[in-house]
């Protein structure tokens, strides 16, 4: 596991116990932490996940919890069929997406975690982040127990909280956003977001936005909707399908509409609309036609120029 510790990628020396410090990350964390043990199955792992609408989920020792690794999302899209994680779908149950998703969550989950030790300020904790390029990271203790968990969305409240902004959105907006179309098929769409390392994906038609596609709303559509379906359990069964299955599945119709902003607007407005609408990313639009995407992490970097 990697640890953060007054510098980052030091390993924590627990000899040292310091108080925790007024402003440090434990401030703006989430304490009661939600985790499952590494024998919960990879599909209560995705139910728990839709239950809390979380994104990742730490795995500890059932009795300690001691921190033994973590799940996310992408880590669900990678072996539902989108990365080699899905090669236990196919060696191991012959493509039986039915019995697969049965396997201990151990087996896909992420070994080397990148932790935070309870005594760091909020200025590491947003340092990591986005050094390591996470959106969020498990908060331990000497024990390497967990005691909490800070994600970008924290941050960027306590950040949204204390400053004021300037600028626009297209001035720091991600262009030439990697799209699909509606009947790109489920599969080939999951295999270019992990390929790519990107947890949404924009869907047009023609030049126009019609919805997007993320790693939660796939966690939702196959935990939700596709093993009712399924009728011989082969994963093949879902993933030939096109997008369009999933946005215009009304059961999960909230996850498939996007944030819509235009160029022009401000970014403190782009911040209240992704906190109100409890959205990570929005897309930018002009003419309905896709300009860029803004993400949490955008306004992050953005947001530490100013403050870190």
């Amino acid at each position: 596991m990697s640890y953060l510790g007054a510098k980052i990628g030091d390993e924590v020396k627990k000899e040292k116990k310091s108080p925790v410090k007024p402003g440090s990350v434990m401030e703006i964390a989430t304490k009661n932490v939600i985790t499952i043990p590494p024998t919960s199955t990879i599909m209560s792992a995705m139910k728990t996940m839709i239950k809390y609408s979380f994104r990742r989920l730490p795995i500890t020792d059932p009795g300690t919890k001691r921190l033994e690794g973590i799940i996310t999302g992408m880590d669900i899209v990678n072996f539902l069929g989108g990365g080699e994680k899905h090669k236990i779908v196919e060696g191991r149950y012959n493509n039986n997406l039915l019995a697969a998703v049965n396997e201990e969550v151990k087996e896909i989950m992420e070994k080397d975690v990148v932790a935070i030790d309870f005594t760091s300020s909020w200025e590491d904790a947003l340092e990591v982040l986005l050094e390591r390029g996470v959106g969020g990271a498990p908060i331990i203790d000497r024990e390497d127990t967990v005691i909490g968990i800070i994600t970008e969305r924290d941050i960027m409240k306590f950040l949204a909280e204390r400053r004021e902004y300037d600028g626009v959105v297209e001035d720091y907006m991600t262009r030439g956003v990697i799209t699909a179309e509606p009947n790109t098929k489920i599969e080939e769409a999951m295999k270019t977001m992990v390929s790519k390392k990107i947890r949404r994906l924009p869907v047009v038609k023609d030049g126009l936005l019609v919805g997007i596609l993320t790693s939660t709303t796939i966690v939702h559509y196959f935990a939700g909707e596709v093993f009712k379906e399924l009728v011989t359990g082969n994963a093949k069964e879902a993933l030939e399908r096109p997008i369009s299955a999933i946005l215009s599945n009304k059961k999960i119709l909230k996850y498939t509409e996007p944030l819509v902003v235009s160029p022009r607007t401000s970014l403190r407005d782009v911040v209240n609309l992704m906190l109100e609408k409890n959205q990570a990313a929005a897309l930018v639009v002009s003419s309905g036609n896709l300009e860029g995407i803004i993400t949490e992490r955008d306004l992050m970097k953005f947001l530490c120029e100013a403050k870190c």
